[in-house]
């Protein structure tokens, strides 16, 4: 899938009307993801996805490795994205859901698993998809 394309998706799945507003949201989800997880898994989940996405997951990675709650994560993912917290808890789930599309599953099981369990709502898409997410 190319950058056009996941972008597409994601703007669907998400619903918004503008393309900035769904890459701000792609750019908050993968850079909060990237701070909290290992690097090496970072790069694993960010190499199947266009450049111009992957880089958010890999850059903060780099920079990363931290460990903090999955209430850290909503506050940092709608602080990003200029979001409420249950918009950002959703558009978390839905970016994710995106993801586990694109990527090998092992790729999403190793972050999942990297993960406490209180992350385990940003991956309902991952298991039961979005009504909206399947349609291919």
């Amino acid at each position: 899938m190319n950058y056009r394309e996941f972008v597409g998706q994601a703007q669907h799945r998400l619903e918004l009307d503008e393309m900035g507003p769904t890459v701000r949201v792609i750019r908050a989800v993968l850079t909060t993801l990237g701070e909290r997880v290992d690097p090496g898994e970072a790069t694993d989940l960010a190499s199947p996805l266009p450049m111009e996405v992957d880089r958010y997951l890999i850059e903060a990675a780099e920079q990363g490795g931290e460990k903090f709650s999955f209430n850290e994560f909503l506050s940092r993912v709608s602080e990003r994205a200029d979001l409420s917290r249950s918009t950002a808890n959703y558009y978390s789930q839905t970016v994710l859901g995106l993801v586990a599309d694109v990527v090998p599953p092992g790729n999403i099981e190793k972050i999942r698993n990297q993960l406490p369990e209180e992350f385990e709502p940003i991956f309902v898409f991952v298991d039961e998809p979005h009504p909206q997410t399947r349609s291919q």
